[in-house]
């Protein structure tokens, strides 16, 4: 007896079983689209004389990593992407322009001598500059004496016993050990008020703070260079971000912010439990559906996907992976893709079924009828269980060769996009890994169990791979020739294909800010007003220009480059129309991020159809390869045209999106092709034509149940999943309905005419494996 199932058992209840145990005893990463805070993507630039490498983005990595730490933030996230940018996340952060004006403190920190107070006839000397102090007064400071690489460190205090208010204390290294002593030291030579008597901290061309030296400080004595007291009238949020800028100190490199995201936690929790809804009633609808239509395989096949999104969870809890919105899309769409490996094992089973219970001649019949024999006696388990394992045998190639695919376009997504959008390319690879596991272990574990019950072999009806089902019967039946109007079919595609490009000029596409650069604000508000009250509120503030959008009571603006102050300007404007408002989201994009990520999306679809054309023709036929990807370009225009037609954003979920859409339909091409390879190595006389149409007919019911259970996931998506998730799912709806009907009805009559000028022969059939010669009776004692 093969050892196979009982390995496979139990590999299965030790997936299960760790995946049970780190869901119950790990929680989630959540990214801040869904916990809420700020995110800020600062990019270093060369300066006079540091040029802007990897070693100095560290070290200004590490600048800001204090700044940050001294603000407070709960689990703060600075982590440094690529050569020149730095990525910092701000949980609980929703008012982005303290935190960017903290942190991203550029200028170098200097401490200057005060020369005089200035007027308008003050003309400096030779390293000296005119600025204002903390109080607006024009000063004339001397040449720095003191830089940032001379602080130590900086720390806010208070005396609760004196009752003397907060401080700040600076403890000095290096060179300013020395040199602090001497410049307070010749400051105290000047009389109490003279301004010479002051000195002052100055930061990106401003003066922190310009203290005078105490009148207990002796002439050229000066204090002492390793720790010294700043006081005032401080508050306490005063002498902290005093502290926290002073010891920050310089920045190695100057940065620029060129992306800002900020999203409310309400938004986020909505989200969550949009998705959520969408996850179980997707999940009951898809489960429904594959126990109505294989009955009791379908019900182990409902149960493997319970665990599939146990495993899943586990997976991304275990590899500590950061769940994003568009992650929990992808999460939630994997559970419809991981029904198509279940679907093509079943459909399989019910082929092999069938063609044991026909009955034929000769030797053959003889054959037949002795299986029967044995089946008969069995109770019809043997049967069953044959069919089953032969099933699950022969999808093996289609299920690879598909699931590769997908994740071709999932590592796209991650080496390729930013943001959020490489969450979804994480949660879709695990989720497709973990369909694998489950529909080719886990499912074939119970269900080869449950055959062999005797309850149920002698009840095969109830099992669901009995019968072939009234669909696959009718094809049977009737065979149509759909391969006959084949260049019709091609006409037809490039037209649809020709309108939906139209949209491109005609309508124009609507890129996000993600793509064009600018910003885009969306609030909550306790009054609902119309769009051109919305309108005039926002020209009101100073941006007539600005896109503006309302949905009942929220409001979506979309301007160019604009600081946080303008923000707030325009804030304050909508909330005298309209109530009490909530920024529930903010993003910011550079002009040089927004071109980069468009550069990005054309490069991640180039290299997502150059990819599938190399795998395509590596695993089939270079004429297979060449009318997938044809094809598939059929699909993503029709996609893209009916964005442009219905003025849909074209930004990074977007681009997830059109590359899932990639990944399904050259799945759907793959299942297709494998069954046309399969019958023409078995059927090599036969015209090529007829054998793609045989195909497409046997392929039918698999395309049509995987696709619905597709379409049942994306419509609870697109109906439960708010705005954040709708255009995405009506993306993949679309591209779902397109790329089922291309597989048959353009990539099949595409390789027909390529095949016509193909001169090389049919593939050779499947060697079968030679039974192995029984030693002995087999009996043992």
């Amino acid at each position: 007896m093969s050892r196979a199932p009982l390995i496979r058992a139990i590999a299965a209840f030790a997936v299960i079983a760790a995946s049970l145990y780190v869901a119950l005893t790990m929680r989630p990463t959540l990214g801040l689209d869904l916990r809420g805070g700020t995110q800020i993507v600062l990019e270093t630039r060369d300066s006079p004389t540091v040029k802007a490498d990897a070693e100095t983005t560290d070290r200004t990595l590490e600048v800001l990593r204090r700044r940050v730490d001294a603000l407070g933030v709960s689990e703060p996230t600075l982590a440094r992407s690529g050569e020149q940018r730095i990525i910092v996340e701000l949980p609980g952060v929703l008012d982005p322009s303290k935190a960017a004006e903290v942190i991203g403190k550029t200028a170098q920190l200097t401490i200057h001598p005060v020369i005089a107070v200035a007027d308008a006839n003050t003309k400096p000397g030779k390293g000296e500059q005119v600025i204002a102090d903390e109080d607006g007064s024009r000063i004339l400071v001397g040449p720095a004496r003191l830089s940032g690489d001379d602080v130590g460190a900086a720390e806010a205090g208070i005396d609760p016993q004196s009752g003397g208010g907060w401080f700040v204390t600076i403890d000095f290294r290096g060179k300013g050990t020395r040199e602090w002593p001497k410049l307070t030291g010749e400051a105290a030579c000047n009389p109490s008020g003279d301004p010479k008597r002051r000195v002052a901290i100055v930061l990106d061309g401003k003066v922190l703070v310009s203290p005078q030296v105490n009148e207990d400080v002796a002439c050229n004595v000066g204090l002492p260079g390793n720790s010294t007291q700043i006081t005032g009238s401080f508050t306490a949020e005063q002498a902290r971000e005093l502290a926290v800028l002073i010891e920050g100190g310089s920045l190695p490199v100057p940065v620029v912010t060129v992306e800002q995201r900020t999203v409310g936690p309400t938004l986020g929790a909505a989200a969550i439990a949009a998705s959520a809804q969408a996850a179980v009633i997707g999940v009951a609808l898809t489960a429904l559906f594959i126990v109505i239509t294989y009955r009791l395989v379908g019900l182990v096949a409902a149960f493997a996907l319970a665990c599939y999104g146990l495993i899943s969870y586990a997976a991304l809890v275990a590899l500590g992976a950061t769940l994003t919105l568009p992650g929990l899309a992808g999460f939630v769409l994997a559970i419809g893709m991981a029904v198509d490996a279940n679907v093509l094992v079943f459909e399989r089973a019910r082929e092999e079924y069938a063609s044991r219970s026909r009955p034929g001649t000769g030797s053959a019949a003889a054959k037949q009828a002795g299986e029967r024999r044995e089946a008969a006696a069995a109770g019809g388990g043997t049967r069953l269980r044959q069919a089953l394992e032969k099933g699950f045998r022969n999808a093996w190639s289609a299920v690879a060769d598909s699931n590769i695919t997908t994740l071709l376009a999932a590592g796209l997504l991650f080496f390729l996009a930013s943001g959020p959008v490489r969450g979804f390319g994480v949660t879709l690879s695990i989720g497709v890994l973990a369909s694998m596991v489950t529909a080719m272990v886990i499912t074939r574990v119970i269900a080869q169990w449950a055959v062999n019950r005797r309850a149920v072999a002698s009840r095969s009806a109830i099992t669901g791979i009995a019968g072939i089902g009234r669909l696959r019967t009718w094809l049977n039946e009737h065979g149509p020739d759909l391969m006959r109007h084949h260049v019709a079919y091609l006409v037809v595609a490039a037209v649809v294909a020709a309108a939906a490009l139209a949209g491109l000029a005609v309508r124009g596409l609507n890129y996000g800010v993600e793509f064009t650069g600018g910003r885009i604000v969306e609030y909550s508000t306790t009054q609902a007003i119309t769009a051109d009250t919305a309108r005039e509120l926002v020209a009101d503030a100073g941006f007539p220009s600005a896109v503006v959008q309302t949905s009942g009571k929220d409001i979506s603006v979309r301007t160019g480059q604009i600081g946080n102050a303008e923000v707030n300007r325009i804030e304050a404007s909508l909330e005298r129309g309209a109530g009490q408002v909530n920024k529930v989201r903010d993003e910011l994009i550079g002009p040089s991020m927004g071109a980069e990520l468009r550069r990005n999306a054309l490069i991640a679809l180039a290299v997502a159809l150059a990819a599938q054309l190399a795998y395509l023709a590596f695993r089939f036929r270079w004429t297979f390869g060449l009318a997938a990807v044809l094809t598939l370009a059929v699909d993503a225009s029709v996609v893209v045209g009916a964005f442009a037609w219905l003025n849909k954003p074209i930004d990074g979920v977007f681009l997830a999106a059109m590359l899932t859409v990639i990944g399904y339909s050259v799945n759907d091409k793959v299942v297709v092709f494998d069954r046309v390879r399969e019958l023409w190595g078995e059927r090599r006389k036969e015209p090529f034509a007829a054998v793609a149409n045989t195909a497409i007919l046997q392929t039918v019911p698999r395309t049509v149940n995987t696709g619905l259970g597709a379409i049942f996931i994306l419509a609870a998506l697109a109906v439960l999943g708010g705005s954040s998730l709708t255009d995405f799912a009506v993306a993949l709806l679309i591209g779902v309905i397109v790329g089922t009907l291309s597989s048959a009805f353009v990539a099949a009559p595409l390789a027909i005419r390529f095949e016509k000028r193909n001169p090389a022969p049919p593939p050779q059939p499947k060697l079968k494996r030679a039974a192995r010669p029984r030693e002995g009776s087999g009996a043992v004692v």
